[in-house]
């Protein structure tokens, strides 16, 4: 059974393992440094769907059915699916799901809701209520524009600490026993705001939510940086991963040595204008799925600590004059 470790984290002593994964992008993400290793690119941004919101979900579906069909006849059957996104009300994903038929746990965390779908999919696992679990995640840089900044058609300029949406889903199935990477612990996020109201540099509002997360897994499992391979937090892109690495100092962790973010991978910012690097939940989904895990399975990685962000506004609370809170989920993954 899991044990409580410190003040917020779990650890699984039968830790559940992750038996398959899908990863889905759209065209700007397959032409960038981990374009080969992306399941399936979809050349048309709208998926053969009607709008940005029906090609996200169309992303989901499939995404889900194809981590299903990898993970095997071996697998027992998927028994609930632990899904989100970042439109109103999670439209993304019970549309897209709504064919599978499976009972959905909707999650909410922007960015980090794959940290936060892939921990409770341990959680439901290893105390016994499901033998195998779907986790799953999208974003669409159509549907998130339009929902949080400008429609496209409007053509406003980005400035150089604005992240670009990854359009693309991810789907991990998790279970007893079978893969070749493990979940042997997590630490649940807390909400953190430093008071920032720049919803265009979300990088600045995550990181001291990605430094207050880490520090406190490390904590709480008496671990160092040096512990871990990699500590690979989720959507920093280039202004997070500095404000990271020194808040982290402070706290007495240099990560200097082991920190790499997806959204500073899965983009090349020179080339493609992407200026501080990609963001959305599908970011870190994705780059678990395609990059990280397989380093995981074939033993060149032996421990990993991914860390999702999020930034928790929504475009009522933008438009109140709110700040932008961050929130971060750590989940343990390791060779086994």
């Amino acid at each position: 059974m899991e044990t409580i470790v410190g003040k917020q984290s779990i650890q699984f002593r039968e830790a559940p393992h992750i038996v398959s994964a899908a990863s889905i992008v759209g065209k700007k993400e397959g032409e960038g440094p981990l374009g080969k290793l992306f399941d399936q690119i979809e050349e048309d941004p709208m998926v053969g769907q009607a709008s940005w919101e029906e090609a996200e979900s169309a992303l989901q579906k499939k995404a889900a059915g194809l981590a299903m069909e990898k993970a095997g006849p071996g697998v027992p059957p998927v028994r609930y699916l632990f899904s989100g996104d970042l439109l109103g009300q999670l439209i993304a994903t019970s549309f897209g799901v709504m064919d599978l038929k499976l009972p959905l746990f909707g999650l909410y965390g922007a960015c980090s809701t794959i940290g936060e779908a892939l921990m409770l999919a341990a959680m439901t696992v290893q105390g016994g209520y499901s033998d195998a679990v779907l986790a799953l995640t999208s974003s669409h840089f159509g549907s998130a524009e339009k929902q949080f900044r400008y429609p496209l058609e409007y053509g406003g300029q980005r400035p150089l600490s604005a992240t670009w949406t990854v359009t693309g889903s991810g789907a991990f199935v998790v279970a007893r026993s079978g893969g070749r990477a493990r979940i042997s612990g997590a630490t649940p996020g807390r909400v953190v705001d430093y008071g920032l109201k720049d919803s265009m540099n979300m990088g600045a509002c995550m990181a001291p939510a990605a430094c207050d997360t880490i520090c406190s897994h490390l904590e709480d499992f008496g671990r160092k940086p040096s512990d871990y391979d990699y500590i690979i937090t989720g959507d920093l892109g280039s202004v997070g991963h500095t404000i990271l690495l020194e808040l982290a100092g402070k706290r007495g962790f240099d990560l200097e040595e082991r920190h790499l973010d997806c959204g500073m991978m899965i983009f090349d910012s020179e080339t493609q204008d992407t200026h501080a690097g990609g963001s959305g939940c599908a970011c870190s989904a994705v780059t678990l799925a395609a990059y990280i895990l397989p380093k995981i399975e074939s033993g060149q990685w032996r421990r990993v600590l991914f860390v999702p962000t999020g930034a928790l506004l929504s475009t009522v609370s933008y438009n109140e004059g709110q700040s932008v809170p961050g929130i971060a989920h750590a989940v343990v993954i390791e060779h086994c």
